[in-house]
């Protein structure tokens, strides 16, 4: 870990145009400072990718609300009825994924693999555009790896060194997301002094840095 990042030195690590992960499922563990201060910054046209579109106030809702995405890769947004506007208004493009696959394609791209093969979506409009390769005579979509350029991890409990474990069901996407990126940023949800290494999820390695206290 490289340590303790401030509210501006975080924005700063912003720009235009980037690919970045967040985490959460219907908002539910993602990183909330972190998404305000993505907003506050002024950066613009991110791709993101999430499990949903969260909701207009909450997750990453409040970034596509804002206008600061071009394009979502989510499974599910259903909670959010600004992205369906967005969507149809052609003004943001929208990328919907089967959440099993969405989980996946991100695992893939953490691990350097070259995607994963899997039957979700064949002979449907999933299967568009992909390519499609036979094993043992069964059809499998080959779903491409998701990496980004930044991951905003929440609902972590931190300790000194920069291991993470998660509070309950607030660990969802994060822990996938936190290894599938390039530089890694997490929101405390509390600390402790040292996490008994049979319990760290994330390691210290895969963090860059941890957002300071309020």
């Amino acid at each position: 870990m490289k340590g303790t990042i401030t509210k501006q030195g975080f924005m700063d690590l912003l720009k235009d145009g980037m690919t970045i992960m967040v985490g959460g499922f219907l908002a539910n563990g993602s990183p909330e400072r972190l998404v305000d201060l993505v907003i506050e910054s002024g950066v613009k046209n991110l791709i993101v990718i999430c499990n949903d579109g969260g909701f207009e106030d909450r997750g990453v809702g409040k970034l596509i609300v804002n206008r600061k995405v071009r394009k979502l890769i989510a499974s599910h947004i259903g909670t959010n009825p600004v992205v369906g506007t967005l969507m149809q208004d052609g003004e943001m493009e929208v990328e919907l994924v089967p959440q099993g696959s969405l989980a996946e394609k991100i695992r893939a791209g953490g691990a350097g693999l070259g995607g994963i093969l899997t039957p979700t979506g064949i002979e449907t409009i999933v299967e568009k555009g992909k390519k499609i390769i036979k094993v043992q005579g069964v059809k499998y979509l080959l779903e491409e790896p998701l990496y980004a350029d930044m991951a905003l991890i929440g609902g972590a409990i931190v300790d000194k060194y920069g291991n993470l474990r998660y509070h309950q069901t607030m660990r969802n996407f994060n822990p996938i997301m936190a290894m599938a990126s390039e530089v890694v940023v997490v929101e405390p949800f509390r600390r402790e002094a040292v996490i008994d290494p049979e319990y760290v999820v994330t390691p210290h390695p895969l963090v860059d840095y941890v957002l300071e206290d309020e």
